[in-house]
């Protein structure tokens, strides 16, 4: 169950009859457990409770329902259960139908409410579905509870309107659903100047049988679409003259309205009836855009881009330095005035700006500031001089960019409250200006310095209206020229392999003059060409969320020479953290923070988030394109080693339709009932079999044995059916048919091979990497270094190579994804004696007789952090101080040391290698 579901659940139980008995199963129900787990708490084995009317479920919850008045202390007594702690419940609750209280054991955080109130905390429990909340979200039960009955709404109105379903009246249905959040909105907030005002004039002027309400509402529209000079000739009825004209172009254009059943106009009210005053436009945006898109409403509340994560980006973007500055100010009213007015003329734009999350956070954080000024100057009351126009976005879809200007305009007016007061806030919000600063369309194709011009009128088309006019250009000044812009945002990511044909062609637009290797670019690295294009044209900074892949691997050598050829340099960075969402099953996205800038300064800011959630910041002298302090060296591919180091090559690849690849039951069963096909079974060793100590078998057969194989009856079997499955695949395949028997790639050679696996855990401190013999064939799925030294060995296994792969290969979210061109062949290595090699051959040997030591323990369970066996640690630790005294004469003292000392010996190395370059014609 996600969020809304569960709200929904939830809301239904508080509205039932309290059933003192049945509560907690209904709860745990409430919550997404299954049938058959409260069937059996329901039995007195599985229910662990010690407390009267207790229900306990292990690692969640403690609920007992109690007499009336005795909540408070059965409370205590839950907490005070020695069955509560053995169980290591985290909440406990009680309830006796009338109150409600209940403890989070972890955070310490209660809660005290009405029965009737306690659907409206329902956040409060979320971890109970594996929902791991942030306490913005959590707090922000109302916008759930929103979103979930406008989907049902939304679902009712196309189920009865087909028409407007379909794609040509999409857009007619999405400002319609625009049009009503506004109003419901309006009624709560003393726009409508009246108390429900809206909801109450549907419910009362339509019929029950809901036959007219449409007509209703159509009408409501008109009349706030009609200016009160035209009100006289306008032959609206009484009971709409009261309603204001709203103007904005919010309901302008058509007032059609799809009809309404009788369940749709149910659900109408429901909303009405809830509390719109505690919208909050940072998340709201995002959760409403689900209603109106098919493919997110299977997941309906669970995407958001959370306040902590929005402010990673905005605090060092800009907002840090304008609190530095209030904080120098202090009450100097000199100071903090031409601070006012510095922020007046700040433009911020998000040309991915989806429902306007970016720009909403942006603009609630800079009337802060400029309230506290205010408050300073002894101007409280004073009207802001933030214009809202001041804050620019493009999206490409029409709905979510029409939610953005109404979250705008909705954070605006709860500034106001906020800041200045209710009265002053109503004074000046209506009429809504007609002025359109959220374009809708592809950012990748559009001028930004139309959209969001530095100085000058830059307006091509003005507009009579706000949300229903075409969308295609920027149609307003900005009301202060010549300030300071930031752009910013959450750009669509897309891999190379996931991108439609427009959007690979969005790249090729903007890169096919710079690059040849445009096509393996992430989608997101189209906003940092578009950004730094800007930058050239005028003073500002950017800053992204990006997918960690612009900033690893071989995206690296083809985007970033681009970027700081246009002279840029990355202001500041976060290196990869968990962007995740309120998923119940917690998925998120590995992502990077980083900033593009032409403005000098002697130091740069780069950001570290923590296992633990905490962060840390380094001022260093530069950030270099892995995000990583030192130059902007940049590790290009190279086919071998320039030293003594062995070739490490790809293992071996069968294309074979699955026909010489066997389970260890298909190969026993081919050697017991036929004996011939035992010389041609070897062992199969992929990446998850090394590490997970399992084996496959292949069918390998060399040039020499071939005859001797095909009188194998069986092993000719195999290899017929490999060749018809060549004959009908890919080009690869079709060019192997005529050698069946042999893989497509094979590489196998006798005798002992180093493995190391392509992909692995992050979790582990060192690589996994090992031995194996020539019965054992290695996969395409790990590398291999056939017949080589065993230092070489020492090198994969060390932490020096651990953080070298971890930040210049891809990662796979946060695995580890190998490559012998950019992490073996170009990692930087101090030239090596006789005896540095001899020393470094010791250390592997004590590894390798450290991992034999343990058989049959696995890779997984030697590596494992938390059960490393000891002597295999100190093994890698003599390893470690061995290779690192090469280095630098000492052990390394952590992670960022090695790996700055990694690419200060890189980049001398470049200095005197071939130049290469990634552009276009070069040579």
């Amino acid at each position: 169950m996600n969020a809304v579901e569960i709200e929904e659940a939830v809301s239904e139980l508080a509205s039932q009859p309290f059933d003192a008995p049945e509560f907690p199963f209904a709860f745990l129900t409430a919550f997404g457990n299954k049938e058959t787990t409260v069937k059996r708490l329901r039995t007195s084995s599985a229910n662990a409770s010690d407390v009267p009317g207790g229900v306990l479920q292990r690692s969640n919850i403690h609920i007992a329902t109690c007499t009336p008045g005795k909540v408070s202390d059965t409370l205590v007594a839950l907490r005070d259960s020695s069955k509560t702690a053995s169980n290591k419940a985290r909440f406990i609750l009680a309830t006796d139908g009338a109150g409600f209280e209940a403890e989070d054991l972890i955070s310490g955080e209660t809660l005290a409410c009405p029965y009737s109130e306690f659907a409206d905390h329902f956040g409060f429990f979320l971890p109970l579905a594996g929902i791991t909340t942030v306490k913005q979200i959590r707090d922000s039960s109302f916008d759930i509870r929103a979103t979930g009955r406008l989907n049902k709404l939304y679902i009712e109105l196309l189920k009865d309107n087909p028409d407007w379903a379909k794609a040509a009246r999409r857009p007619d249905m999405n400002h319609f659903m625009a049009r009503l959040i506004f109003c419901f909105f309006a009624e709560d907030t003393d726009i409508f100047n009246g108390d429900a005002v809206f909801t109450t004039t549907v419910d009362q002027m339509s019929e029950r049988d809901s036959s007219n309400t449409h007509d209703v509402i159509s009408t409501l529209f008109r009349a706030m679409n009609t200016r009160r000079e035209d009100r006289t000739k306008s032959n609206l009825p009484r009971w709409a003259i009261g309603f204001p004209y709203v103007n904005g172009g919010l309901f302008s254009g058509g007032t059609e309205v799809p009809r309404f059943s009788k369940i749709a106009r149910s659900y109408l009210r429901h909303i009405g009836g809830l509390n719109w005053k505690l919208i909050n436009p940072d998340i709201f945006g995002s959760m409403i855009q689900a209603v109106a898109d098919d493919d997110e409403r299977g997941s309906l509340g669970m995407h958001y881009t959370s306040v902590p994560n929005i402010l990673k980006v905005l605090n060092p973007l800009f907002l840090d330095d304008l609190r530095a500055r209030l904080e120098e100010a202090g009450t100097n009213t000199r100071m903090l005035f031409n601070l006012r007015r510095r922020m007046s003329r700040i433009r911020v734009f998000d040309p991915a700006c989806g429902s306007g999350n970016f720009l909403v956070i942006a603009y609630k954080q800079m009337r802060e500031i400029e309230a506290e000024i205010n408050k300073r100057r002894g101007e409280s009351d004073r009207r802001t001089e933030i214009p809202l126009t001041n804050f620019r976005g493009v999206e490409l879809r029409d709905f979510p960019a029409e939610i953005a200007r109404l979250a705008l305009i909705i954070a605006e007016y709860q500034c106001d409250v906020l800041y200045r007061g209710q009265k002053e806030a109503l004074a000046e919000f209506l009429p809504l200006d007609a002025e359109n600063w959220i374009v809708c369309g592809n950012a990748l194709r559009l001028d930004w310095l139309s959209i969001c011009p530095p100085t000058g009128p830059g307006v091509k088309l003005h507009a009579d209206d706000l949300f229903h006019t075409p969308l295609d250009q920027a149609q307003i000044d900005f009301e202060n020229e010549g300030g300071e812009t930031y752009i910013c945002g959450n750009p669509p990511y897309l891999g190379s392999v996931l991108q439609n044909d427009e959007q690979k062609s969005d790249l090729r637009i903007l890169f096919q003059d710079l690059t040849k290797d445009w096509k393996s670019l992430d989608y997101v690295a189209g906003w940092f060409m578009k950004a730094a294009t800007y930058g050239t044209h005028t003073e500002a900074t950017s800053a992204f969320v990006s997918t960690n892949s612009i900033c690893q691997g071989e995206q690296v050598p083809i985007l970033w020479p681009i970027l700081f050829g246009t002279g840029h340099h990355i202001g500041f960075a976060y290196t990869s953290f968990k962007w995740s969402n309120l998923a119940s099953n917690k998925a998120g996205v590995t992502v990077v923070a980083v900033a593009l800038t032409t403005a000098s300064s002697s130091f740069r800011n780069l950001f570290t988030i923590g296992p633990d959630g905490a962060q840390t910041v380094r001022r260093v002298e530069n950030i270099g394109p892995y995000l990583v302090a030192g130059p902007n060296s940049i590790v290009f591919p190279i086919s071998k080693p320039s030293d003594a180091r062995s070739p490490m090559i790809r293992g071996n690849m069968p294309n074979d339709g699955g026909h010489l690849i066997l389970s260890r039951e298909q190969a026993e069963s081919l050697k017991s009932r036929h004996p011939c096909t035992s010389k041609f079974i070897k062992k199969f060793v992929g990446s998850q079999e090394f590490i997970n100590g399992t084996n496959k078998f292949c069918i390998w057969v060399e040039d020499d044995d071939l005859a001797e194989a095909m009188a194998c009856e069986p092993i000719r079997g195999l290899i017929d059916k490999v060749k018809t499955a060549r004959l009908v695949g890919g080009k690869q395949a079709r060019d192997n048919a005529s050698t069946p028997h042999r893989f497509v790639f094979a590489p196998h050679q006798e005798g002992n091979a180093i493995v190391i696996p392509r992909v692995s855990s992050e979790n582990r401190e060192f690589l996994p990497v090992g031995i194996t013999n020539g019965n054992f064939v290695i996969s395409e799925r790990n590398f291999a270094m056939y017949g080589a030294p065993l230092w070489n060995l020492a090198l994969v296994a060390s932490r020096l190579h651990w953080v070298w792969i971890g930040t210049v290969c891809v990662r796979l979210e946060m695995r580890f994804s190998y490559s012998n061109t950019l992490g073996w062949n170009n990692f930087p290595v101090p030239m090596l004696t006789e005896k540095n090699k001899s020393d470094l051959t010791d250390c592997a040997e004590d590894i390798l007789l450290a991992q034999e030591a343990h058989f049959p323990a696995t890779i997984a369970d030697l590596y494992d952090p938390s059960t490393m066996p000891a002597d295999l640690r100190a093994a890698h630790d003599r390893n470690d101080e061995v290779l690192e005294r090469i280095y630098i004469g000492r052990r390394f003292r952590n992670d960022t040391e090695r790996l700055e000392r990694l690419f200060e010996l890189y980049t001398k190395t470049a200095q005197t290698a071939p130049k290469k370059s990634n552009r276009k014609g070069a040579a």
